[in-house]
C-alpha cells in the first residue's frame, strides 16, 4: 500500500506524459476530437492515480497510527561505497505517513479542480503530468528515511516549480518567474546540500536511524570552519535550515513565492498548500533530534519564522491581486509554523501545517473560481458585488477565510492559537518576541482576509460591462473539490487537535519528533493565562471589524489613509522594496560583471586572440595577396624574370 500510496503519481504522470506528444500529432493534424479525447484520457489517469494514491495513504496511516504497526518498506539498496551506505527505503513513522496522507488528499482535490480550470488550455496533458511528477517528488521527500533521499525530492519539487510556474512559457512574466523561483531556491539549496556534507562528516551516515541515535552522543562535537572552531550541531542545523528558508519562503529568500503566482491557479494551491513550501517546516521537524541540541538554531528558526509572519502580514494588507493576497498569507502563516519549530513546539508547527493545507488549498482554487468567473480577471479593484452571481464560491471563500483568521470552531483557530500560546510558554525573550509578532500578525491576516472578501463579492461591481456579462459560477468538477477541503477547513481542527498537540501527543507521534525534557513550550501551552488564550481570536474579530469599517462602511478611509501616509503606503505595496535592493545589489552588479566578462574576456582577450584574431590575420594576409593580382600580363611577367633570376643566382652561388 505504501509503495502504490508514492509511486502511483508518478505512473500516472509518465503517461500523461506520453500523452503529451501523441497529442502534439494530433494538433499538427488538426485533428480536434482526437485533441479533446487524448486531453481527458490525461486527466482521467492523473486524477484516478492520485486518487488511488490517496486512499493507499489513508489506509497505511491507519495501519501505522491507529494500528501501531511499522510502515517502514526498503525497496533496495541505493548506494555501497565504503561508509557510505544507504538503500532507497519509505520511512512509516507518524510525521511521515501524516504528510503522505496530506500530500495525496490535497493533490487530489487540486487535479479534479484543474478538470475545469484547464479546460480550455491547449497543452492539458503536459499540465497533467506536470502536476503528477510534482506531487511524487513531494512524497518521495516526506517519505525519505535518509538524506540523499530526502535530497532527491527536494530537488525535484524545485525542478517541477520551475515548469509549472513557467508553464505558459509563451509569457515573459511567467518565464522570469519561474527562473526567479529556480535561481532563489539554489541560493538555499547550497546550504541545504552543505548541511547534509556535514552530517555525513559528523555522523559518518546519512540515514535518519544512525545520524538521530548518535545526536545526543554528538552535542557538545564541534567542527572547524574558515579556521574557526564552532558547535558542529548548530552548524549542521543552520545549514539545513538555510535550504529551508529557501524552499518554505523565509525573510530574505521569500522573493520568489509571489512571483510564482504567474502559473495556472492549481499551481499555486499545489505549492502553497500541499507541496513545495510545506517541505521546509517538514525538513526542520524530522530532523528535531539534531536542532533539539543547538539553541542558537532554535533561536535563528524563531526570529526569523516570526519577523517573516510579520513582514508578510504588513504587505498582504494592501495587495490588490487576489492570488497575491493570498500568496503573502501563506508566507506569514509559514512564519508561523517555524516559530512553532523554534519554541521547540514541533507537533504545533506540523498541525498548523495539516490544517493551513486545507484553507489554504480551499482559498487559492476558490480564488481561481472568482478569475474563472470573471474572465481571467484577478485586480480586486475591478470585481465587488459577486456573492450574488457566485454564491457557492463566496461560502466556500468565507469558510476559507474564517478558518485563515482563526475564528472558533474553524481549523485555523485551534493550530494558531496553540502555536501562539506555546511562543508565550516558551519563557523567553525570543518567545515573547514571536507571541507579540504573531498577536499583530493575527489581527493583520483576519484583516486582509476580509479586505478581499469585501472587495471581491461586496458594494458595487466595478468590472466592465462585457466582463459583468459573463460572470458565472464554476462546474461541479471545479466545486466539489472545494467542498471536500471545506469539509477539512470545518472539521480537522476540532478532531484531531487532542492527538496533534493535546493529551493523546505522546502515543499519536511516538518517536517521530524528539523534544528535550527541559523544552517545555507545549506542556505550558496548557497553562497560559486565560488572557493569553483568548487574546488570539479578540485580535481576528478586531481586524475583520476593522476591515468591514474601512471597506464596507467608510469606502474613503483606505484612500485618506494611502495619501495621509504615502510613504508607509508605499513601502509595503512595493513590498518593502526586497526586490529593489536585491536587483541594485545583487542583479545589476551581476550583469555587469557578465557584461564585462563577455566583452572584454571573452570578446576581445579570448576571441580577439583565438579565433577571430586568426581568422582576421588570415583575411588580412589574404587582401594583402589579392592586391598583387592585378590582371596585367606584363606584371606576371615581370614577377616570372624575378623568380628565374633568383633562382640562376642562387643555383649560381650555391655551386660557388
Amino acid at each position: 500500500m505504501y509503495i502504490a500510496a508514492v509511486f502511483l503519481p508518478l505512473i500516472g504522470s509518465l503517461i500523461a506524459g506520453m500523452i503529451a506528444f501523441v497529442a502534439q500529432g494530433a494538433v499538427r493534424a488538426e485533428d480536434t476530437e482526437r485533441k479533446k479525447r487524448l486531453d481527458l484520457a490525461s486527466q482521467l489517469i492523473t486524477c484516478g492515480a492520485m486518487l488511488l494514491a490517496s486512499v493507499a495513504a489513508i489506509l497505511v496511516f491507519i495501519a501505522v497510527v491507529v494500528n501501531g504497526q511499522n510502515g517502514t518498506v526498503e525497496l533496495f539498496t541505493w548506494v555501497d561505497s565504503g561508509s557510505l551506505e544507504f538503500s532507497w527505503e519509505l520511512r512509516g513513522d507518524t510525521l511521515a505517513v501524516l504528510m503522505v496522507t496530506m500530500v495525496t488528499v490535497v493533490s487530489s482535490m487540486i487535479h479534479i479542480y484543474s478538470i475545469g480550470y484547464m479546460s480550455h488550455d491547449g497543452s492539458i496533458p503536459r499540465f497533467m503530468g506536470y502536476m503528477g511528477l510534482f506531487s511524487f517528488f513531494m512524497l518521495m521527500l516526506v517519505s525519505a528515511n535518509n538524506l540523499v533521499q530526502l535530497f532527491f525530492g527536494w530537488e525535484g519539487v524545485g525542478l517541477c516549480s520551475y515548469l509549472l510556474i513557467g508553464f505558459w512559457y509563451d509569457r515573459p512574466s511567467a518565464n522570469a518567474a519561474a527562473i526567479k523561483a529556480f535561481v532563489v531556491n539554489r541560493i538555499g539549496d547550497f546550504g541545504f546540500a552543505l548541511g547534509i556534507f556535514a552530517c555525513f562528516f559528523l555522523f559518518d551516515s546519512v540515514s535518519y536511524d544512525t545520524i538521530f541515535s548518535e545526536a545526543a552522543a554528538k552535542s557538545t562535537a564541534t567542527m572547524n570552519v574558515f579556521s574557526g572552531e564552532f558547535h558542529a550541531l548548530t552548524i549542521i542545523c543552520l545549514l539545513l535550515f538555510l535550504g529551508a528558508m529557501g524552499k518554505s519562503a523565509q525573510l530574505g529568500l521569500h522573493v520568489w513565492l509571489p512571483d510564482a503566482m504567474e502559473g495556472p491557479t492549481p499551481v499555486s494551491a499545489l505549492i502553497h498548500a500541499a507541496t513545495m513550501v510545506t517541505a521546509g517546516v517538514f525538513m526542520v521537524a524530522r530532523m528535531s533530534p539534531l536542532f533539539e541540541y543547538s539553541d542558537v538554531a532554535l533561536t535563528v528558526v524563531t526570529l526569523i519564522g516570526a519577523s517573516t509572519a510579520i513582514f508578510a502580514a504588513t504587505v498582504g494588507c494592501v495587495q490588490n491581486d487576489i492570488k497575491r493576497v493570498i500568496a503573502y498569507s501563506t508566507v506569514s502563516q509559514l512564519g508561523y509554523m517555524f516559530f512553532a519549530l523554534g519554541v521547540s513546539a514541533y507537533s504545533a508547527g506540523m498541525f498548523h501545517l495539516i490544517t493551513h493545507a486545507f484553507f489554504k488549498a480551499l482559498l487559492f482554487l476558490g480564488a481561481g473560481s472568482v478569475i474563472h468567473a470573471m474572465s481571467d480577471e484577478q485586480d480586486m479593484r475591478k470585481m465587488g458585488g459577486l456573492y450574488k452571481l457566485i454564491p457557492a464560491t463566496y461560502v466556500l471563500m468565507w469558510i476559507g477565510s474564517l478558518a485563515l483568521a482563526g475564528i472558533w470552531p474553524f481549523s485555523g483557530f485551534f493550530s494558531k492559537d496553540i502555536i501562539l500560546e506555546a511562543a508565550w510558554g516558551a519563557h523567553t525573550g525570543i518567545g515573547q518576541y514571536a507571541f507579540w509578532l504573531g498577536i499583530t500578525a493575527a489581527f493583520l491576516t483576519a484583516f486582509y482576509s476580509w479586505r478581499l472578501i469585501i472587495m471581491t463579492f461586496h458594494g458595487e461591481s466595478r468590472a466592465d460591462e462585457k466582463t459583468l456579462a459573463h460572470v458565472h459560477e464554476s462546474p461541479k468538477v471545479m466545486i466539489l473539490p472545494l467542498v471536500v477541503l471545506a469539509l477539512g477547513a470545518l472539521f480537522v481542527g476540532i478532531l484531531s487537535v487532542d492527538y496533534f498537540v493535546g493529551e493523546h501527543t505522546v502515543e499519536f507521534w511516538k518517536n517521530s519528533i524528539f523534544v528535550l525534557d527541559t523544552h517545555k513550550a507545549l506542556e505550558n501551552a496548557h497553562h497560559v493565562p486565560i488572557w493569553v488564550k483568548f487574546l488570539p481570536l479578540v485580535v481576528g474579530i478586531g481586524g475583520i471589524a476593522l476591515a468591514y469599517l474601512m471597506y464596507m462602511f467608510a469606502p474613503e478611509l483606505p484612500k485618506a489613509l494611502a495619501s495621509g501616509f504615502q510613504r508607509t503606503y508605499q513601502f509595503l505595496l512595493n513590498k518593502w522594496y526586497f526586490d529593489e535592493l536585491y536587483d541594485k545589489i545583487f542583479v545589476k552588479p551581476a550583469f555587469y560583471l557578465g557584461r564585462g566578462f563577455w566583452k572584454a574576456g571573452d570578446g576581445l582577450l579570448i576571441d580577439g586572440v583565438g579565433p577571430d584574431g586568426v581568422a582576421a590575420a588570415v583575411q588580412h594576409l589574404a587582401r594583402r595577396a589579392a592586391a598583387m593580382q592585378s590582371g596585367y600580363l606584363y606584371h606576371y611577367a615581370f614577377a616570372m624574370l624575378l623568380g628565374v633570376a633568383f633562382l640562376v643566382t642562387w643555383f649560381l652561388v650555391a655551386g660557388a
